[in-house]
């Protein structure tokens, strides 16, 4: 009988692990240390992927044996990546850029056993026209402070989308559709007979 192999998040937002408790009945928590920069000779998509295959590689060399999850969640607004803000001035500003308009969330996902596999799911979220009082009190909450957008469309912010298309999990930040598929297709595959270079990357796109 196949045994499945321990599984690691290589992430330590609250989100995230509350979402994979969906998929993993048990999983270790050990968060990567790689810095997020953001490459300009890259798409959304492939930041967003590339990001979550950093952030699982990084994990992964020094957890042997282990399956590894990363992932990184970008917003978009017509092809520029809108990161964290910077404080709450930034936030403010953010929040004004996507009033009334509809931008993508793009999460990366990479996992890594033998093989290493990575996908992007992308969903569309459209905000209500935002006036500056609501702004400003949304902020106030601190909620966007630490947030791709500047905003959780699982709390507080939730009042500030007018319509998504796809993935909610994505949005929150962890496709769950997406990494499920990832997740068997690593376990599926047979082990690699040479280890002495790294995981093969295989991808697989989905507009979730």
């Amino acid at each position: 009988m196949k045994t499945s192999p321990p599984v690691i998040l290589a992430s330590q937002s609250p989100r995230r692990i509350e979402l994979l408790k969906e998929l993993v009945t048990d999983f270790q928590v050990i968060p990567s240390s790689v810095e997020e920069t953001l490459r300009a000779d890259l798409s959304p998509e492939e930041n967003a992927t590339h990001l979550a295959m950093e952030k699982a590689r990084s994990v992964a060399a020094r957890h042997p044996g282990h399956l590894v999850i990363g992932a990184d969640t970008l917003v978009a607004l017509q092809g520029e990546i809108i990161g964290k803000p910077r404080d709450a001035d930034d936030a403010r500003r953010i929040l004004g850029r996507l009033s009334g308009r509809e931008h993508q969330v793009i999460t990366g996902v990479a996992v890594v056993f033998d093989h290493a596999f990575q996908a992007a799911a992308v969903s569309q979220v459209t905000f209500h026209p935002l006036s500056e009082k609501q702004i400003a009190e949304y902020v106030a909450t601190g909620e966007p402070l630490d947030k791709a957008g500047a905003y959780a469309i699982q709390g507080i912010g939730a009042s500030l989308v007018a319509a998504h298309q796809g993935s909610h999990s994505n949005i929150v930040g962890l496709p769950l559709d997406t990494l499920k598929k990832l997740l068997d297709q690593a376990r599926d595959q047979p082990p690699q007979t040479g280890t002495q270079q790294g995981p093969a990357t295989r991808r697989q796109k989905n507009n979730a």
